[in-house]
């Protein structure tokens, strides 16, 4: 057996995490046929098939599974050995890859970002907004944010940013004039309730709670978006009732231009935690940045 090429191998696992030679070669720049002749080369180089290829879809074999296992792991850790460098002023170096919710990029992360960037500046950071949940580590990231219920056992979390928050449901005042306040949940049948549908398709219900008693609403009105700055504006034009985390509204609220409803029926929830893989070797940007939130938090 001839000795394969590193490069092949990690070639090998960019087009079987990529499902295609013409993605894989998109996310990298390359070519496909520099990434198939590579991947043929590797097959050639083990003596096995490690490729199913069709027309429609490029699949490990069952041998090509095998190796991606073993292999996955290793090249993750190759990529962060720089990040495990440290500059000559005893700075740490390297990127740090986070996977976020809407909420935390737009109204937790960006404050924090800011400080820990100045303090830290051999590190850059990474931030994908995904509100739909993945599998950080699968998708090539270091670490994520995520509320409580929504991250594994195995995982380590960390809180970050508040640690208490709440929804609201809010209309504009011409809305309610027209239409009436509700005072219970279920008065909502009778308005018009403006929807938020996540990139995975779900659409967003309503959760309304005080003591033992809980109702769940579903949106049905004149407008269902993936925007939740066109969801603002259309509440804020007298078009229904909106609702999602109070820190979407709160420039609205604060204006005037849109009201609350219904808040002695949100209760507050815990806030989000940074979450990472406890038997993963930790990169060193991803250990500066949980260092820092606990500090920057204790202060």
């Amino acid at each position: 057996m001839a000795t394969p090429n590193l490069d092949d191998f990690a070639h090998f696992a960019t087009v079987a995490a990529a499902g295609g030679f013409r993605a894989a070669a998109q996310n990298k720049n390359l070519s496909a046929s520099s990434l198939s002749e590579a991947v043929r080369r590797l097959e050639s180089d083990l003596g096995v098939r490690l490729l199913n290829r069709t027309t429609r879809s490029v699949t490990p074999t069952e041998a090509g599974q095998r190796l991606l296992d073993r292999l996955t792991p290793a090249l993750e850790e190759l990529a962060h050995a720089a990040d495990d460098l440290v500059t000559e002023s005893g700075q740490v170096s390297g990127t740090l890859r986070l996977n976020v919710p809407g909420i935390v990029a737009w109204h937790i992360l960006p404050p924090i970002a800011a400080r820990f960037l100045v303090a830290h500046p051999g590190i850059r950071m990474e931030v994908t907004t995904q509100d739909e949940l993945v599998d950080v580590l699968a998708a090539g990231f270091d670490a994520g944010v995520r509320y409580d219920e929504c991250i594994d056992r195995d995982m380590i979390a960390v809180p970050i940013g508040p640690r208490r928050q709440r929804f609201a449901c809010v209309a504009a005042p011409a809305y309610l004039d027209r239409h009436g306040t509700p005072r219970h949940p279920q008065d909502l049948a009778g308005h018009q309730r403006l929807g938020h549908r996540f990139a995975s398709g779900r659409l967003a219900a309503w959760d309304f709670e005080r003591g033992n008693r809980r109702y769940r609403i579903a949106p049905d009105g004149p407008l269902i978006a993936t925007s939740m700055q066109m969801e603002i504006a259309a509440a804020v034009a007298g078009l229904g009732i909106a609702a999602g985390f109070e820190e979407f509204f709160a420039a609205e609220l604060t204006r005037g231009t849109l009201v609350e409803v219904l808040s002695d029926w949100m209760e507050p929830f815990p806030g989000p935690s940074l979450y990472y893989h406890s038997r993963r070797l930790m990169p060193a940007p991803l250990r500066a940045f949980i260092d820092f939130i606990r500090t920057d938090d204790a202060n």
